[in-house]
């Protein structure tokens, strides 16, 4: 029975691997309760500060600032590429990774260069082995993504495009749809188009106030729009971190029946060997019986 040994060990094995995987999908299911959570917290903030932001320009139509600049000469793309630390999430940083490689080819082939700013691991060890030029980073963000851990890296690429060093920044991340289904997304951050700043008849009646400026509008313009673009970057982080638990959630899920269905194959492989060894004893014994009585 060294067959029927082996087996039972491949069984005991799946089934440590089946505990070990249905783990971490209740984990990960507590952990996206809460990314959703912190996901639709920080879209108000963004709202609001876009409200304010758009006003202001309106307001102030002879000043326009460094973010909304068109036409940089620079021909120099920047990528802000935002995927998980860790793995073990199905296809989520694939796809984003997949999506992020087409354009850069895109932007090469136009004859232009690319500089990128990495958050989380798996975007910088990508980036790294293909040759971009990564210019900041930030990993090991943790399960609550701080702001303050942000801004330094993304200012870097901000201040690129300000100084005309960089003519576009697009924000690459995996949007959350819901629970089953996430999307990359590659969006363009800076300049910031108009439609982004667009207001409803409805904002437009609620934000349309007066305003006393110190030191200056453009000073509190740049540093609103400064604020907005952050908050962008922000949401971008939580939308990613709970595409990645909810797709960390299926994975496990799916892992765990697929070890499922090997125990309950491998277990009937196991009877049906079991069967055969007692039914070959059976009949040596008979035909033992037989020659002896014969």
């Amino acid at each position: 029975m060294a067959v029927g040994k082996e087996i039972r060990g491949k069984i005991k094995s799946f089934e440590n691997t089946k505990k070990i995987t249905k783990a971490m999908e209740m984990v990960s299911a507590s952990k996206m309760r809460k990314a959703q959570e912190r996901m639709r917290a920080a879209r108000p903030y963004a709202d609001k500060i876009r409200n304010i932001t758009a006003n202001l320009a309106l307001a102030n139509p002879e000043y326009k600032s460094a973010y909304m600049r068109q036409g940089g000469t620079s021909k120099v793309t920047g990528f802000i590429v935002v995927t998980a630390d860790k793995g073990l999430c199905g296809g989520l940083n694939t796809n984003v990774l997949r999506a992020v490689t087409t354009q850069l080819r895109d932007v090469q082939a136009a004859g232009g260069a690319v500089q990128a700013v990495a958050i989380g691991n798996k975007g910088f060890g990508f980036l790294n082995r293909i040759g971009v030029k990564v210019v900041s980073h930030a990993t090991h963000l943790g399960d609550a993504p701080l702001l303050e851990k942000l801004i330094g890296p993304v200012k870097v690429m901000l201040d690129a495009f300000v100084e005309g060093k960089v003519d576009a920044v697009h924000i690459c991340y995996t949007k959350f749809i819901n629970t089953m289904k996430q999307e990359a997304i590659i969006e363009q951050l800076l300049p910031l188009s108009a439609h982004r700043l667009e207001q409803t008849a409805a904002e437009k009646s609620q934000y349309g106030w007066d305003y006393l400026y110190e030191p200056d509008a453009a000073s509190v313009i740049d540093e609103l729009l400064t604020r907005y673009v952050e908050a962008l970057v922000f949401q971008a982080v939580a939308e990613n971190m709970a595409s990645e638990q909810s797709a960390r959630m299926v994975a496990m899920k799916a892992a765990t029946e697929n070890a499922g269905s090997l125990i309950g194959e491998l277990k009937l492989v196991y009877n049906k060997t079991r069967q055969a060894a007692i039914t070959t004893e059976l009949s040596e014994i008979v035909s033992g019986a037989a020659a002896i009585s014969g």
